[in-house]
């Protein structure tokens, strides 16, 4: 399916961008630097974001147990939807 009709971007070529990369990938704008090109009109941005979540959710399954995305993403009453890819955020004391 393409997702981004101005760059002719499909959702598979988003996925691979996602999975493939050594980094993990958090923004649409990381998305088009993998994939040599950049956002134009922004309507498909959204769409990406939510592959990405995708993407590094189902990547969650081979975390070691100790990992902290995987013990969040796991967590009794995690209902809610977000990124799993978010960096931990200590508040200085």
């Amino acid at each position: 399916m393409i997702v981004c009709s101005c760059n002719v971007l499909s959702d598979r070529q988003i996925r691979n961008a996602v999975s493939d990369t050594q980094q993990t990938v958090r923004t649409a704008g990381q998305v088009y630097r993998c994939l040599g090109c950049s956002a134009q009109c922004g309507r498909c941005a959204r769409t990406i974001r939510k592959l990405i979540d995708d993407v590094n959710a189902a990547g969650c399954g081979g975390c070691p147990r100790e990992c902290p995305v995987q013990a969040h993403h796991h967590a009794p009453n995690h209902a809610h939807s977000h990124s799993h890819g978010h960096a931990a955020v200590v508040a200085a004391e």
